[in-house]
């Protein structure tokens, strides 16, 4: 990426839960200088609970954490002394929300370009009252947009290729996964992440590979009909409406992960991948579609559980997120790994610099 003054970024970076590992993760990402050169980093949270995070961690003998006093900070001050380090509440998931909640305010004012959140508990919300599947809803709900995604984003610490993919459904029960994957619906998030893969990552006509949904993409019917009666329908329909981009599929959803898996790894030359399906060869692909959940978080996890990245597309600003939970069992102990939240403030700062960088 292009590193200017005129053009580094202004993100807000979220305390998150403040009873979790969201304070340490934050501190620890950023006591790395290459962040503030390539952003302008503001904080989102209580500056008390900043500070005394910061302070336990210092007395734990850890050198490398960054004082909170060293940020901007917008200090919200909510239930803090119902807060116990390590003890998830409805005090603390209502905090997480407030802190969100002002992120997103801010920022559809043109303060921020983009928002960095540490983790959340789902149900600490629920708990304080607030009805959300999670922050990606919120975050689509504040920007008011209705065709939004969840996208994974990691790059490989041994070869450096960048896995991608995009969730066709998210929070759902997987019985009503079915029902869900509407053409229409399938069309809104490949429309979507080819917009994505060109717009933010500067991929112009980029492979995608879909995944079946069934065991064997439902083999012609006999183990499942849904690959027969709409999705291989609705893929046929999107190589018309995309005649000059790469759209493979439907491929088994056991086998979709092996040649992401092996570039992961750097078992494989790269420039020879192909994919063992009858008359559709292909190099390894720039992204991927997973249809729900699990199909494509399990093998994200798998593989890149320290350096996947929580994506939210669709939104008129950058958001990102580390792909891990609160972890509130080792809240303060200065043992929780901060690669995902620095990740996820490295990839927000390139994106939000290219789209400005685009709009020069």
């Amino acid at each position: 990426m292009i590193s200017s003054s005129s053009c580094r970024p202004a993100l807000a970076v979220t305390m998150g839960d403040p009873a979790s590992i969201g304070p340490e993760v934050v501190l620890k990402a950023l006591t790395d200088p290459s962040l503030t050169e390539k952003c302008t980093i503001t904080l989102v949270g209580s500056r008390r609970l900043f500070q005394q995070a910061y302070q336990q961690l210092r007395g734990l003998g850890l050198e490398t954490i960054a004082n909170p006093e060293a940020f901007p900070m917008i200090d919200l001050s909510v239930a803090e002394t119902q807060i116990e380090q390590g003890v998830g509440s409805a005090a603390s998931g209502k905090a997480s929300f407030i802190y969100l909640k002002e992120a997103i305010a801010q920022t559809l004012t043109g303060r921020f370009q983009g928002i960095v959140t540490a983790p959340i508990a789902k149900s600490l919300w629920q708990a304080a009252g607030y009805n959300y599947p999670g922050q990606t809803e919120v975050l689509a709900q504040g920007a008011g947009v209705d065709r939004y995604g969840m996208l994974f984003v990691a790059r490989s610490p041994y070869t450096q290729w960048q896995l991608i993919t995009l969730l066709a459904t998210t929070h759902i029960p997987l019985r009503h996964v079915p029902d869900a994957l509407t053409p229409e619906l399938l069309s809104e998030k490949l429309d979507l992440l080819i917009h994505c893969l060109q717009t933010d990552f500067g991929i112009h006509a980029p492979k995608i590979v879909i995944s079946g949904l069934n065991p064997h993409s439902g083999e012609q019917g006999k183990l499942g009909t849904e690959e027969r009666d709409i999705l291989i329908p609705w893929l046929e329909q999107e190589r018309l409406k995309y005649p000059n981009l790469s759209l493979i599929g439907l491929v088994p959803p056991d086998t979709l992960w092996i040649h992401p898996a092996k570039a992961w790894y750097g078992h494989v030359d790269k420039t020879n991948l192909e994919f063992n399906i009858p008359q559709q060869n292909t190099l390894l692909a720039d992204g991927y579609l997973a249809l729900y959940h699990d199909q494509g978080l399990i093998p994200v996890k798998l593989m890149a559980f320290e350096q996947a990245i929580n994506t939210t597309i669709g939104l008129p600003f950058i958001r990102t997120s580390p792909d891990h939970g609160t972890a509130f069992d080792i809240a303060g102990k200065g043992i929780a790994n901060a690669a995902s939240m620095k990740a996820a403030i490295e990839l927000a700062a390139e994106l939000a610099t290219f789209r400005q960088l685009s709009n020069f």
